[in-house]
């Protein structure tokens, strides 16, 4: 396997301390008899160990070997694999030296390990190559990742020659692109960064939910389809302010327009209001990445002494450095102007403050910086009512009449915080437990 690993050029960085590179390390230590069979046995093991925890991290089947060769294909960003996510398989000489590469893989997809196994006594790699997973749920592995590389896995065990794979990969590069942000939806700032160096990390498990799940708020979904449009479509677009009351939605609209933009290349950031010493390292490390990204701020607001709006405010509008147009905010938030204002404020009121409006205007500048603001609002009682009906309707399973739903409705509100979508799908969820099915 080491006189294959060496040839590599553009995938040269996959790294030293990964699978592939350490079992080429093991079969060149057993070519030179440098190590005892026991010592390097236990050293496949431990790459076993690992590639069986990849495959259950990603929910890997079948040919474990393929997958993970699959994997390195998908996931490791060079020049030459971002440039073919940006603009496909590129002219030139690099050309050449990834087709090199690339019939290095093809190879590498049909080693033969039993030589390796009857040295070291082992047949381990027998199993892995026809490795019949546990049946999992998709919440306990990253569905999106594992699709996208077997479908990766299947194509290129057909390929015959390197410049067959070559076609194969780079067709999946300006597909889907490469790396994390091209082989999943959502991210998160690390909470391991310091430790791995890497600042943020995938969300593995994002809901399934759509626009037409929130029922009413049409205007509302309207406008912020709408602005999305604009920003996928390379379109001026601005950035959004989801307000309003609690429960009526703004943060499913956020999350269903991720979903029914994923596929054209949008991509969302959660970031929460501790974290805004960090957006100017997310935007540097995703201004140049060929996909369009929101950084989602859901629940946002401030009091009085807290000042990380003021990071937001200079990266919205402000800094020297522009916004890339490939990065948009949206925010949600229960409050308008999304920074406490006091009776103080008011203009009538008498306060020690010399430049009361200066204040003013400082609490009001940063909501004005959202170009679109879009208000949610609790529903009436009537809206409240078909609501329910209309979510119970979407389930076989709940057989009461639209008077029986109305008075659960009814009684549900007074006991839980009122009348919105939320408390709404909440009744609906008890009625599905089954205690009053």
């Amino acid at each position: 396997m080491y006189h294959l690993t060496s040839k590599l050029i553009i995938y040269r960085n996959i790294g030293r301390d990964s699978i592939l590179f350490q079992l080429s390390d093991i079969c060149r230590a057993l070519d030179k008899g440098k190590k005892s069979p026991d010592v390097l046995a236990g050293r496949v093991l431990t790459q076993i160990n690992r590639l069986l925890d990849l495959a259950t991290r990603y929910g890997f089947n079948g040919n474990l070997w393929h997958n993970y060769l699959a994997f390195l294909l998908a996931m490791t960003e060079t020049p030459f694999t971002l440039v073919c996510e940006k603009h496909g398989a590129s002219e030139g000489s690099v050309q050449r030296f990834a087709k090199s590469d690339m019939e290095v893989f093809r190879q590498l997809l049909d080693y033969d390990f039993s030589s390796l196994e009857n040295a070291l006594g082992l047949d381990c790699f027998h199993v892995i190559e026809q490795y019949q997973a546990v049946e999992k749920k998709e919440q306990i592995y990253n569905k999106s990742v594992s699709e996208k590389v077997q479908e990766l896995s299947s194509s290129i065990e057909k390929a015959k020659t390197g410049e067959e794979m070559f076609s194969i990969v780079t067709e999946f590069y300006g597909r889907y692109g490469v790396g994390m942000f091209g082989l999943n939806k959502a991210f998160r700032i690390s909470p391991n960064r310091e430790a791995t160096g890497e600042l943020l990390e995938a969300i593995t498990t994002t809901g399934d939910m759509q626009l037409d799940d929130l029922i009413g708020y049409e205007s509302q979904k309207k406008r912020l389809v709408e602005n999305t449009e604009a920003f996928v479509s390379g379109r001026k677009a601005n950035n959004v302010l989801l307000y309003g009351d609690a429960g009526t939605g703004k943060s499913t609209s956020i999350k269903a327009i991720l979903n029914q933009y994923y596929d054209r290349g949008l991509r969302m950031i959660e970031v929460y209001k501790h974290e805004f010493g960090y957006l100017q390292r997310i935007i540097a490390q995703v201004k140049n990445r060929n996909y369009k990204f929101i950084i989602y701020m859901d629940d946002l607001s401030f009091e009085d002494f807290e000042i990380e709006y003021k990071y937001l405010k200079a990266v919205i509008e402000g800094g020297l450095e522009v916004k890339p147009d490939n990065v948009l905010i949206y925010a949600t938030s229960n409050r308008r102007h999304l920074i406490r204002e006091s009776w103080n404020d008011r203009p009538d009121n008498v306060s020690d403050d010399m430049h009361q409006n200066d204040t003013v205007q400082e609490k009001l500048s940063l909501a004005a910086r959202f170009g679109l603001s879009i208000g949610y609002f609790r529903p009436s009682r009537q809206e409240y009512y078909d609501m329910v009906k209309e979510l119970a309707h979407r389930h076989a399973e709940i057989t009461l009449s639209d008077e029986e739903l109305q008075a659960g409705a009814v009684k549900w509100e007074m006991e839980h915080a009122g009348v919105s979508g939320r408390t709404a799908q909440q009744y609906i969820n008890y009625l599905l437990s089954g205690q009053d099915v």
